[in-house]
């Protein structure tokens, strides 16, 4: 746990959709706040659909959690370019969200059933 931002379950089930399709579908999300940003759902990889996912050669840094790893997802209309990032090696105080997978608003959307 860090003071910049927090990591819990997030109750319920959720889905991730792009391109038309159902992405990913898990009971075991994790939701980070961090303070000044919407709350982001964490997919466990295993359940986000990694069979629609291409790793991209994007990267990011965040100061607080690491760097991130990008990736396109493979829609039927043509692929969506860096719309899911993951933290395959966290810094401290985020080692919980490594093996999950997170999606840019803009490019899928999450729902909460």
């Amino acid at each position: 746990m860090s003071e910049k931002f927090s990591i819990a379950p997030a109750s319920g089930v959720h889905v991730v959709r792009a391109g038309g399709a159902v992405i990913g579908e898990t009971v075991r999300a994790l939701m980070l706040t961090e303070h000044g940003y919407e709350p982001v759902i964490y997919f466990p990889r295993e359940d986000a659909g990694i069979e629609f996912l291409d790793r991209s050669e994007t990267r990011t840094n965040c100061p607080h959690k690491g760097e991130a790893r990008h990736f396109h997802i493979a829609a039927k209309s043509g692929p969506i370019t860096d719309a899911a990032w993951s933290y395959e090696d966290p810094l401290p105080g985020a080692e919980a969200i490594k093996g999950y997978i997170a999606f840019y608003a803009e490019k899928a959307t999450v729902e909460a059933l």
